[in-house]
């Protein structure tokens, strides 16, 4: 293949130039990406278990006379959806499991835990009050009780 003459390309340099600041912005944007996605995941956590402390209200007002419901009856009232009735650890909703502890008259916590450490830090529990407790993740079961800080209600 025959070249005019003046016809020029990029030099190496040039090239590993770029390459380098392609690299550089990259080790710049990932880490900003990946705390987005775990804000996003508790986000989401946080608004399930929201849901799941409203349904439960709901439910015992209408249908449980008084008595909260487990996940299931949530789901079979459609007060819940199939994603949050099956979010377990190895099947998470958003990166979360979730799971409602002593559904009776006296009470329950509904609690959420990351599936791995690389989609939230934290874990989130609730019980009839409403408020929202946040605690450093824990393992990948929910809590069982309420612990942690109140987050922003």
């Amino acid at each position: 293949m025959h070249t005019k003459k003046g016809q020029q390309g990029f030099s190496l340099v040039e090239l590993l130039i770029v390459v380098a600041i392609i690299g550089i912005i990259a080790a710049i944007a990932i880490p900003n990406l990946l705390a987005s996605r775990r804000a996003a995941n508790e986000a989401s956590a946080i608004s399930t278990v929201r849901t799941i402390g409203t349904a439960q209200t709901t439910y015992a007002s209408t249908y449980g006379n008084g008595v909260y419901a487990t996940m299931q009856q949530l789901y079979d009232q459609k007060f819940i959806d199939g994603a949050v009735l099956n979010a377990t650890p190895t099947a998470p909703k958003s990166g979360y499991s979730f799971a409602i502890t002593n559904p009776t008259g006296a009470g329950f916590v509904t609690g959420a835990a990351p599936a791995n450490g690389n989609v939230g830090g934290r874990q989130f529990s609730s019980d009839e009050s409403g408020i929202i407790y946040a605690a450093p993740q824990s393992g990948s079961t929910p809590p069982t009780t309420t612990s942690g800080s109140p987050i922003g209600n």
